[in-house]
């Protein structure tokens, strides 16, 4: 089943490509309202995703981490995921740094470029230190469920889970309640996922026939320089899961090629974390590291989006002839660091991150304008790695903590319940 779906959604996105130039080419007149129509179907499946993403997080967390056992243990798993998220997000800035640098992408921009007085409609005041510690703390459980409010869903289970754990007796029918509800939950899951080769297409589809592929050779350097780094940091990535992980790690790359075609066909990080947290416990990774790692990595560990904040920042001071020292562009990818943390619930983060950076360093906020047009295909690659950082991250913690279960104790279609312990792996059917 596993590899028939990776070929339903291959098929898929060929049929979306085809489709969609066929559609751009031949119906010039009616292109936009084929793919908005079209496009109705894709944000349907997204719909869906985010019909389970608060409940699937909020379940598999509350549970993993009640069965984590003392207060201590808990600061220790947290202090080593954001030791791994802040080096990983330091890297891939770093890397986007010294690739732009190196490839010069707007030195010679072929183009017109955008009067500096344009406005590119961004937020760019959402971002500040206050407004993102305000930011961390729900007003309300609901609220935060209904905004698909990850991080704030993250901070209120974290609190409520602990308190499970100080009233082991009270809490036992109601912890029972909440692992019943995540087996559902992923029960629900597997149904939601059956659209996702339907999703694709209609995602591909829409996009093709809406911008067209020529679209791309505008900034085809700036296109072939960022898959270039991505492709660059994909291979550290790899390379750092092999020497963290051992040869093992090539099973874990092969259960999260679902997720990744997903991601990168839907441009949409939410869309893979299902399928991500199912293959990470099918490699073996428990449950309960696994259901409070990647949750928080959809806020902290976003690499690919790293990548691309100091790539595109750059690109845009080249194309106006800017001027940057060394210094200052260190003091940018710093800003970075602090601005890009907890942007998963934006709409457009990584260039609501970029814009709200710019002004701070003497950049045309307007240059931005050059490349909406092709970002959904940009965020298509950034989706992706974002995927296969979050899955590493959760490994190698998973890893340290000892609850890494041996790779011969589970079946290639096996799947850990949510609240497995390490050691009590019993026989479960294939999916």
């Amino acid at each position: 089943m596993s590899n028939r779906f990776t070929q339903y959604i291959l098929i898929a996105m060929v049929l979306g490509v085809v489709m969609g130039a066929l559609i751009f080419n031949y119906m010039p007149d009616t292109r936009a309202d084929i793919a908005a129509d079209v496009n109705l179907i894709a944000m349907l499946f997204l719909r869906l995703i985010k019909m389970i993403i608060a409940p699937l997080v909020f379940a598999t967390l509350v549970g993993g981490i009640a069965h984590m056992g003392s207060g201590a243990r808990l600061g220790r798993i947290f202090a080593k995921t954001m030791g791994w998220f802040v080096s990983a997000s330091f890297v891939s800035l770093l890397l986007g740094l010294v690739m732009v640098n190196l490839l010069q992408p707007g030195a010679n921009f072929p183009g017109t470029l955008p009067d500096k007085a344009q406005s590119t409609g961004l937020p760019t005041s959402a971002f500040s230190i206050e407004k993102f510690l305000t930011h961390l703390i729900p007003t309300s459980i609901a609220d935060a469920m209904a905004q698909n409010e990850i991080l704030q869903i993250v901070v209120f289970a974290v609190f409520f889970s602990v308190a499970l754990g100080a009233l082991p007796e009270r809490s036992k029918q109601l912890l029972s309640l909440i692992d019943d509800l995540g087996h559902v939950m992923l029960k629900v899951t597997s149904y939601v996922m059956n659209f996702a080769p339907i999703a694709v297409w209609a995602a591909i589809t829409a996009t093709v026939a809406k911008n067209g592929l020529a679209v791309l050779w505008k900034l085809v350097v700036f296109m072939g320089g960022f898959y270039l780094s991505l492709m660059i940091l994909w291979g550290i990535l790899v390379l750092v899961g092999f020497v963290a992980i051992g040869p093992r790690y090539s099973h874990l790359l092969r259960l999260i090629r679902e997720p990744l075609m997903i991601a990168f066909s839907t441009a949409s990080s939410e869309a893979a974390y299902p399928k991500t947290l199912e293959g990470l416990n099918r490699f073996g990774a428990s449950s309960r590291i696994s259901s409070f790692v990647l949750p928080l990595g959809y806020s902290f560990n976003l690499d690919g989006t790293m990548m691309y904040c100091t790539f595109a920042s750059i690109f845009i001071a080249q194309s106006y002839h800017i001027e940057m020292s060394l210094g200052t562009q260190f003091a940018m990818l710093a800003t970075l660091m602090i601005t890009s943390k907890g942007v998963a619930g934006v709409p457009r983060a990584s260039l609501v991150v970029i814009a709200s950076t710019l002004g701070q360093f003497g950049i045309p906020e307007a240059g931005l304008l050059m490349i909406m047009g092709i970002d959904t295909f940009l965020d298509m690659g950034r989706s992706a790695t974002n995927v296969i950082g979050n899955s590493l991250a959760t490994a190698v913690v998973a890893k340290w903590e000892g609850e890494l279960a041996p790779e011969h104790a589970l079946g290639p279609d096996d799947v850990v319940p949510p609240t497995m312990i390490p050691g009590e792996i019993p026989a479960m059917a294939g999916h």
